[in-house]
């Protein structure tokens, strides 16, 4: 059953085709990879669907209603949640009070700089839950902006998860950070999201991130849905291959120049 459908969803920039009439059915429980090569669409089109962008035209369904003209925040009341490219979070708060703040965001409740959560035993257990859940309960207390990058990555996923989506758009949630720490913050996440029926949807480049972790992915280009496809579909695909290396053939995903 799909939980979210987008008809003929277009967002223009002047002359650029940002999302060009995408159709795109995205499956309850999923986990999907957005792919393409730089410009090719995949944050506007995420950006539309959380309603950072008005849809020039074109509908989006999520969970069988129509939400082409509601708000981010009603979006996200409704179950559409997002982690950012570049990470944002409150880097002169605790990693603590972070989530704590998200979570009262998600009530419709105020904190004075997530100081109330401290008096909040249910606000307080739920933090640390998702503190641990995401590997980040031994630094609960130290400031945001002292944590790693790949750490950092994972707070900012940690808070999205806080506002219990159902649906989750990951922006680049490896980009940055090491080779050596890609696997584990993947692992993390897939491992949060499936475990909790979460359906999630990430735009990547790295493409053995990808192939490991997705169910099924999309790739886009000028704005439109190129192909989509399992890992092995996509892998064996020469126009994809061209599209996103400039180069085809049946190895084109695993040859290293």
């Amino acid at each position: 059953m799909a939980i979210l459908q987008t008809i003929d969803l277009k967002r223009y920039f002047g002359e650029t085709r940002a999302v060009d009439n995408v159709n795109l059915s995205i499956e309850q429980g999923e986990f999907v990879s957005l792919v393409g090569p730089n410009g090719a669409g995949k944050t506007s089109l995420i950006n539309v669907i959380s309603a950072l962008l008005p849809a020039e035209s074109g509908r989006i369904i999520f969970r069988g209603e129509d939400i082409t003209r509601t708000s981010t925040t009603e979006r996200v009341r409704a179950g559409i949640a997002r982690s950012f490219q570049l990470v944002n979070v409150f880097d002169n708060l605790t990693t603590f009070d972070n989530v704590a703040l998200a979570i009262f965001s998600r009530q419709g409740k105020t904190a004075n700089l997530g100081s109330l959560a401290h008096l909040d035993e249910d606000v307080n257990r739920e933090a640390d839950g998702i503190l641990d859940q995401f590997g980040l309960g031994a630094k609960r207390d130290g400031n945001a902006r002292d944590l790693a990058q790949g750490e950092r990555k994972l707070l900012d996923v940690a808070l999205a998860y806080a506002l219990k989506p159902k649906l989750l758009f990951l922006d680049e949630p490896t980009s940055g950070v090491s080779t050596r720490d890609k696997g584990q913050i993947m692992d993390t996440i897939a491992s949060v999201v499936r475990g909790e029926g979460i359906t999630a949807v990430i735009v990547e480049h790295d493409m053995d991130v990808v192939f490991t972790y997705s169910d099924r992915i999309v790739v886009m280009a000028q704005g439109a849905i190129l192909a989509q496809g399992t890992p092995d579909e996509i892998r064996r695909n020469e126009q994809v291959a061209m599209v996103l290396l400039g180069s085809s053939g049946p190895d084109a995903f695993t040859r290293k120049d």
